[in-house]
């Protein structure tokens, strides 16, 4: 078997600004791994929403999930502060993540090796993935890494603001009825609070490798 030439699942999960879609995209860009962020997908339907003057039903989502592509969850259209509230609200219905799941397990059976990240992957999306990384990180700083991305957008916008909206995500998540942000057996913890862009990047390789040798053994 050559060295890049293996079948291996990854599934990510953390809570937001935990450090989940950096260290994600760091796996991916060092390990060929094709990489799909779960959050893009509700931003997107958000879009097509938002743009449909904001009305929605089970036909509409899923005559929409079914056209979704690579390429349309690239714009950065998807980042506004309507499309965050929308998109945390949508999450919570059944029938929208039912619609999407079949995008993302679609995802998964086109590619060998493959990582998804977001907040129900590993419970719901891939609870059978070779490796799954569950991302924390404390609120004090969650805020100050998400302070500095809104502070571009809304120079208005103050920290204590950014740490509420934060927990107030958080909470949603971990209890919502619908498939909540949990910690499930296997995982692998990884604290994000004191690890810098650097830190963080020798760790998952040391993680990354250490499991695909578990099963593969030395490549």
């Amino acid at each position: 078997m050559k060295k890049n030439n293996y079948s291996f699942s990854i599934a990510v999960d953390g809570s937001s600004a935990s450090g989940k879609t950096t260290g994600s995209k760091i796996i991916a860009n060092k390990f060929r791994f094709k990489f799909l962020s779960s959050g893009k997908l509700y931003r997107y339907l958000s879009l097509r929403i938002i743009k449909n003057k904001g009305k929605y039903n089970y036909r509409f989502i899923n005559k929409i999930s079914k056209n979704i592509s690579l390429k349309k969850l690239n714009s950065k259209q998807l980042y506004s502060p309507k499309i965050t509230k929308l998109s945390s609200i949508i999450a919570k219905k059944k029938y929208i993540r039912a619609s999407l799941k079949k995008f993302q397990l679609d995802f998964i059976k086109k590619n060998k090796k493959v990582l998804i990240e977001g907040r129900d992957i590993q419970s719901k999306i891939m609870p059978n993935a070779d490796l799954k990384i569950f991302f924390k990180c404390s609120y004090k700083e969650k805020a100050k890494r998400r302070f500095k991305e809104f502070k571009k957008i809304n120079k208005n916008v103050s920290l204590k603001e950014v740490e509420k909206a934060l927990k107030l995500r958080d909470f949603s998540d971990k209890n919502r009825k619908e498939s909540p942000l949990l910690f499930v057996k296997g995982a692998v913890l990884v604290d994000t609070t004191n690890l810098s862009i650097s830190d963080l990047e020798d760790k998952l390789t040391k993680l990354v490798r250490k499991a695909v040798n578990n099963k593969y053994g030395n490549l």
